[in-house]
């Protein structure tokens, strides 16, 4: 049975015991997670096939993805073994059952395996609620798992105080067995390419604004919190009510914004044209895939090719 396509989600919604496990995944395995956990239901039976535009997916994120670097995500996610703490029990489960290519159609269906779909679904009152289109327009690996955790605290406005340890963990930065080699052990490292990075693309592109506190023990740093605030993202976000149409009709504001296409009868006349609508995002995925060059005026080009200049 496949999932139900009606509304665009403006939450994706993790359970906190997986949002603190241990994992690592690539930015494109990130994505694909993301665009799988928005369509998600709490109606939603066991054996539920989730497709997955590939076109799609690459037009949301602005990120090009080939067929191998999604097989080998896709495997990764089924085969991979996640690490999940609840009270007295650690579940080690894998996120997929299976992925199903269609080949020549650009489209991928997931299934999620039964254990973790407890952490997916049935959230219940204990869940992280974060936005799709800002998780998306993260980079960053470290990024997007930072804003998962500090999804979970902006009520509160500070996260827990995390061990070095703790933290690293988490982001699979270190194995808590020593079996494999910590990455970033030196404070100035974790600090360049770790942290200041997802702080300013947090900071950047989402819906919070964040700033981390690293605290010493004697002479050495042993902790970390973040402090957590909302604020104005400067995307517009994708409201959960709306239908699919009027979802993609912001998006596509969102893009003539980007291209400075601002005159408002200019932008009505797209908005109200599928066909306009259709040509923005195909212009916006090749400006992006650098299948287009313009780098002067690219929203003139795009008004010239449709005829409206």
């Amino acid at each position: 049975m496949a999932a139900p396509e009606s509304t665009v989600p403006l939450e994706i919604r993790q359970h906190n015991a997986l949002t603190t496990a241990r994992y690592e995944m690539s930015a494109c395995e990130m994505d694909i997670v993301f665009s799988l956990l928005s369509k998600l239901t709490k109606q939603d039976k066991s054996g539920t096939i989730y497709e997955i535009r590939v076109q799609e997916l690459m037009e949301l994120t602005g990120r090009t993805w080939n067929y191998k670097q999604l097989l080998e995500s896709t495997e990764n996610l089924n085969s991979r073994v996640y690490h999940i703490e609840t009270g007295k029990t650690l579940l080690q489960v894998s996120l997929l059952a299976s992925a199903l290519y269609r080949k020549g159609e650009g489209t991928i269906e997931l299934e999620i395996s039964e254990r973790m779909r407890p952490f997916l679904i049935d959230l219940k009152s204990n869940f992280t609620s974060y936005r799709l289109q800002a998780a998306f327009s993260l980079s960053s690996k470290y990024a997007k798992r930072i804003y998962q955790l500090a999804s979970q605290w902006k009520d509160i406005g500070e996260t827990k105080t995390y061990t070095l340890d703790e933290f690293k963990g988490m982001l699979k930065l270190k194995d808590p067995k020593g079996q494999e080699p910590e990455q970033y052990a030196q404070i100035s490292a974790l600090q360049k390419y770790v942290l200041d990075v997802a702080t300013n693309q947090i900071n950047e592109h989402t819906d919070l604004r964040i700033k981390y506190e690293l605290l010493k023990k004697g002479r050495s740093y042993q902790s970390i919190k973040f402090y957590v605030n909302t604020q104005v993202p400067q995307q517009l976000p994708i409201p959960f009510e709306l239908e699919v149409d009027d979802a993609k009709g912001q998006l596509a504001r969102k893009h003539l914004e980007t291209l400075g296409i601002a005159e408002p009868k200019l932008v009505q006349d797209i908005l109200h044209s599928p066909k306009h609508v259709d040509a923005l995002f195909a212009f916006i995925y090749k400006l992006k895939t650098d299948k287009i060059k313009a780098t002067k005026n690219p929203g003139g080009l795009f008004l010239k090719m449709q005829g409206l200049r």
